[in-house]
């Protein structure tokens, strides 16, 4: 009973994904592209929440991929925590992922997130892998201070 009502959830609810704060990834990190703008602290702050309601029921609360409804789904998800795990896709190829869906993943619709919310969204799963995962943000600046990647 209980994984009919889990699946049936994931379905409605990963579309949500877009919205939520994650840890910065370097500017000029493998993947991410040079055009994308890095999202503000509330946009950041957005997609957390988006990801914590829509993605992490699949991807885990910290990207790992480890959850029990991808389990009971037989899904091996990537562990976003790796950086070399999202290393060879580009923000493009993310974004195609995330609106059109993937396998078992539903698609995010437009009218449930806009280009810029899921922009922010693929910064913050990106974030996973930095410093051992996202961070709040309001620790991330809303615009970079200087061209050289945070430490």
């Amino acid at each position: 009973m209980l994984k009919p009502f889990l699946l049936m959830s994931t379905l409605v609810l990963l579309p949500v994904i877009v919205s939520g704060p994650a840890a910065a990834p370097p500017a000029g990190s493998p993947g991410q592209d040079s055009a994308t703008p890095k999202p503000s602290a509330p946009m950041l702050e957005k997609a957390k929440k988006t990801y914590g309601v829509d993605c992490a029921v699949c991807h885990g609360d910290n990207g790992n991929g480890k959850t029990d409804l991808a389990k009971d789904m037989s899904l091996t998800l990537d562990d976003w925590t790796n950086p070399a795990s999202l290393a060879g896709k580009t923000d493009k190829q993310l974004f195609d992922i995330i609106r059109n869906g993937k396998d078992k993943m539903p698609p995010e619709a437009d009218g449930r997130a806009s280009d810029n919310e899921v922009h922010a969204l693929i910064y913050y799963i990106r974030g996973f892998s930095s410093k051992g995962g996202a961070v709040p943000a309001d620790s991330v600046p809303a615009a970079p201070a200087t061209d050289k990647p945070s430490n």
